[in-house]
């Protein structure tokens, strides 16, 4: 016998009870599918970071060294010392560097749909343009030089939806001090969507921070020059820590990566249920189908054919409900995407080829363990105790 018959009698086999393949495959699809919605998240910020890291003007991050809660975009509490921004000026011409930004980053709202980041930047040096590049004006104006200590606000379309802010809205920073929305961004494809910018020394008042910073940013007059200057700037300046977009992209990713694997353990067991599932549809079939395989066995096949034949069902089982259950993620991760669309403006979940090569190869290798003790019960029937059997 050859694979074709090989496949037709496991076919075969999995139709003669329907209802109990049905539903073994259905927990197949829901184990697989919950799989890959999780990890779908993971693949979402990977590629949603990659892109928005790209359009940042600045090309490297400076925060201080050997603290982690500083280790991508600054520490939660400023506390990068202003007269870095000076020494980095004073080897500007030495190393190509063009800008050195300053910038203050301080989180507001909630996870209810209102939250949003606060950005503070010297508009009065470096216009929002070179930091943002892609950014695009919807109604209002850009800050102007004019605006360096005062209290005005460039809100991204997403922020200016969840707090609710249209040109002239007031937007309270705390009891003593708000911002007047003068421009509001057009909806773009990135975080930034939820940013609200202010003016670097207005927003320092505001929360009562002096000479500190989140983080520097730096643009260079070449930006192929990042790797080689990151280097300069960290043995010169040992107290801080330059990194380049590829170095956050690195961080973010290891981050990713932790959750990557959380979820995956979380999706473990679904997976493990579904397994077991179909090892006990595929043992059941083996039992009700004694006679069948001493026939087969009569007729000159090998244990080796008939142990093929109970992991190929298995694996059939397990196949159909992964395609099933990419299928299934796919549309979930869509629905993901479509209900915080308007929170955060990119989207969070995406269904990549690797994602859904996993996928189906982590089902194959549920159906080929699930197949095996069936499959190894079912090659060693005797020949005249099966065909014996009613």
């Amino acid at each position: 016998m050859n694979f074709a018959d090989l496949f037709v009698l496991a076919q075969r086999g999995l139709l003669r009870r329907p209802v109990r393949t049905f539903l073994t495959v259905l927990g197949i699809v829901v184990a697989v599918a919950s799989m890959v919605i999780f990890l779908s998240l993971g693949e979402g910020f990977r590629r949603a970071l990659g892109a928005e890291i790209g359009n940042v003007g600045p090309d490297l991050q400076v925060t201080l060294a050997g603290n982690e809660s500083s280790s991508v975009f600054g520490s939660p509490i400023p506390d990068v010392p202003l007269e870095n921004a000076a020494r980095f000026e004073s080897v500007a011409s030495e190393l190509g560097i063009k800008q050195v930004i300053p910038y203050i980053l301080t989180a507001r709202g909630s996870f209810s749909g209102q939250g949003y980041l606060i950005g503070g930047y010297p508009f009065e040096r470096v216009p929002l343009s070179d930091i943002y590049p892609n950014l695009k004006l919807l109604e209002g104006r850009l800050f102007t030089p004019a605006d360096s200590l005062g209290n005005v606000a460039v809100v991204g379309a997403a922020a200016a939806k969840n707090a609710s802010l249209k040109l002239g809205s007031a937007l309270r920073l705390n009891r003593d001090v708000s911002f007047k929305v003068v421009g509001i961004l057009k909806k773009g494809d990135g975080f930034t969507d939820s940013f609200i910018f202010v003016p670097f020394n207005a927003l320092a008042k505001g929360i009562g921070i002096a000479n500190r910073a989140t983080g520097i940013a730096i643009k260079l007059n070449d930006a192929g020059d990042a790797r080689k200057v990151a280097t300069a700037l960290n043995a010169r300046f040992t107290d801080l820590n330059a990194k380049t977009q590829g170095d956050v992209l690195s961080i973010l990713d290891k981050a990713i990566a932790i959750g990557d694997a959380f979820r995956f353990g979380i999706s473990l067991i679904s997976l493990i249920v579904g397994g077991l599932a179909v090892a006990n549809t595929v043992m059941m079939g083996v039992y009700e189908r004694t006679r069948e395989f001493g026939v087969i066995r009569a007729i000159g096949a090998k244990p080796s054919f008939v142990f093929s034949l109970v992991v190929l069902e298995s694996m059939l089982l397990a196949l159909i409900g992964g395609a099933g259950g990419v299928l299934v993620g796919y549309l979930g991760s869509f629905v993901v995407n479509f209900a915080v669309r308007d929170l955060v403006s990119v989207s969070i979940a995406a269904v990549t080829p690797r994602l859904i090569l996993l996928a189906v190869g982590v089902a194959a290798v549920l159906g080929l363990f699930a197949g095996l003790l069936p499959a190894r019960t079912a090659s060693r029937l005797v020949i005249t105790q099966a065909l014996g059997r009613n």
